[in-house]
């Protein structure tokens, strides 16, 4: 249900402050689990804080996404109309378990004036007229009360014990302050209210009348007579009124309650001409009333009929009378704001009007200034005037003279040219005889490239011829010695060879003579005697 959230956000929003262990804005879900549980079994709800494990994905929750899931999982069950009697009742419990979260913090104090009991009250009625804002520093929401509003219960409370109310003080300390949170609102209620009061009953009286005004929406109280349903006599009872609802007691202490008299929107209220009596007509019956005098009478029947306006409302009638004085606290200060945009337009355009004024004035002194100047320059230009003429006379005579000196330069410009001409000839000349050394140059460097090139190759072809050199030698060598074997192996085996025409020859018969060059020397001479290639 949206209206009772709306009543208790500001309870659950300084609990929610209460509970955050660094300004960051966020609670963990344990803290924000027995917060919620407590709630739902005020409610008759049971198992709410189940959801909140699976609600976000992150460990704690801001603000506003608590009071989004309150709004969806918890408050969403209820009707979207109740009773204002059974949103009091509601409003009150959730209160109450939102005071357990903040009372360790608001009553560890120095100067304790207040009971714990009036803590509470006072905390009560700072819920139903504080706003919540968001600080953008903080990236948090706060919950605080208005100057006026601060203004109009301590000026009661301070009328209450009969203290005298220093008005203009307490705008001073408002001006510097600012809006008031619930700790400093308690302080100046200590401070400027009751600071000579050692009465506890008085103060605890008058902090009980402030709190049933706002916050239980008592509109009037006070005793009245009333005729009895038997006996048509009258008796006097103490009557507590509030929109829906006209509870009368049999004592001021409104602990004997002897019944309640519904207002509904279809009652009306019919003065009597005798005595000071009254009837208060209801869809269901009527009831005689009267009052002491005819002052109480008058305040009676304005009281009903403002009970009988508001008993269809589903907001409370001090809720309602705070969020008008907000709208009208809105309206006046964009009514200041226009204000003083158009003092500031009045103020820019006098600044300009004084400007303008202040540049015609420079203006003039500068014509005058320059009607000054324009004399002396009359004087000077007639003396001028005196030396040009002069000065044009003298000009012929240079004028003269500057065309024969212009004679003789032409002569010696076409001179120039001349020489000039001959010097670009040479310059020309000498280009190209600087090019074509540059061409034979060239040339002279890819023939000198062409040589090493032609002595890299011959002497990668010397080294090549070299090796095949080496590898020859090292063939006749290896040649000699199978030879030396071969002729050991001959010497050792004897055999006797038979020749072709039946004669015997010995193996060593088969040894060249010494006379005979063998093949391997030769080769080998006729290898070094080759020229090699350069």
């Amino acid at each position: 249900m949206s209206v009772l959230l709306d009543n208790v956000t500001n309870c659950v929003c300084l609990a929610f402050d209460v509970l955050q262990q660094d300004q960051t804005g966020f609670v963990n879900k344990s803290k924000l689990k027995v917060l919620t549980a407590n709630i739902g079994t005020l409610l008759d709800l049971y198992g709410v804080e189940k959801g909140l494990e699976h609600f976000k994905s992150a460990s704690q929750l801001s603000f506003d996404q608590y009071k989004y899931y309150l709004q969806n999982e918890v408050f969403s069950s209820f009707p979207n109309k109740l009773p204002m009697s059974e949103i009091r009742e509601y409003e009150s419990r959730i209160a109450e378990v939102c005071w357990l979260v903040c009372r360790k913090k608001y009553l560890q104090r120095e100067n304790k004036t207040f009971t714990e009991q009036a803590i509470f009250q006072i905390f009560r009625t700072f819920c139903v007229l504080a706003e919540m804002t968001l600080d953008a520093h903080e990236h948090s929401y706060h919950v605080s009360l208005h100057p006026t509003e601060v203004c109009a219960v301590a000026q009661t409370l301070a009328n209450s014990l009969g203290c005298i109310f220093d008005e203009d003080d307490f705008n001073n300390l408002s001006t510097s302050m600012g809006n008031f949170r619930l700790g400093p609102f308690i302080a100046v209620l200590e401070s400027r209210c009751i600071p000579l009061v050692k009465d506890d009953i008085a103060i605890k009286e008058a902090v009980t009348d402030i709190y049933q005004r706002i916050v239980e929406d008592v509109i009037k109280k006070g005793y009245l007579s009333k005729k009895g349903y038997i006996f048509p006599t009258m008796k006097e009872y103490w009557f507590v009124l509030r929109p829906s609802e006209l509870t009368y007691y049999k004592s001021r202490s409104e602990k004997d309650k002897c019944d309640t008299l519904i207002i509904e929107k279809g009652s009306r209220i019919e003065p009597q001409s005798t005595g000071f009596r009254f009837l208060l007509h209801t869809p269901d019956r009527h009831f005689e009333l009267g009052a002491s005098d005819h002052m109480t009478r008058l305040q009676w029947i304005s009281s009903l009929q403002l009970a009988i306006d508001h008993s269809d409302r589903n907001q409370s009638y001090q809720r309602l009378q705070a969020a008008k004085r907000r709208i009208q606290r809105q309206g006046r200060i964009q009514e200041m704001t226009k204000a003083r945009a158009l003092l500031q337009e009045e103020r820019n355009a006098r600044q300009l009007a004084e400007g303008q004024a202040k540049e015609l004035e420079a203006v003039v002194r500068e014509d005058s200034k320059k009607l000054s100047e324009l004399l002396d320059i009359k004087i000077k230009l007639e003396k001028l005037l005196e030396e040009e003429t002069q000065a044009k006379r003298d000009e012929e005579i240079v004028r003269a003279l500057q065309a024969r000196i212009l004679t003789e330069e032409w002569e010696k410009r076409e001179e120039m040219e001349r020489l000039q001409d001959e010097q670009h000839l040479l310059l020309e000349e000498e280009r190209r005889r600087r090019k074509e050394y540059e061409e034979r140059q060239q040339e002279n460097k890819r023939e000198l490239k062409n040589a090493v090139d032609k002595l890299a190759e011959l002497e990668r072809e010397k080294q090549a011829l070299d090796v095949e050199l080496r590898n020859a030698r090292e063939k006749i060598v290896s040649s000699e010695g199978k030879k030396d074997f071969l002729e050991a192996q001959l010497y050792q085996y004897t055999p006797v060879l038979k020749s072709s025409e039946g004669g015997i020859r010995r193996a060593h018969s088969f040894v060249p003579s010494t006379k005979e060059k063998p093949l391997y020397l030769e080769v080998r001479s006729a290898t070094l005697k080759r020229p090699l290639k350069k």
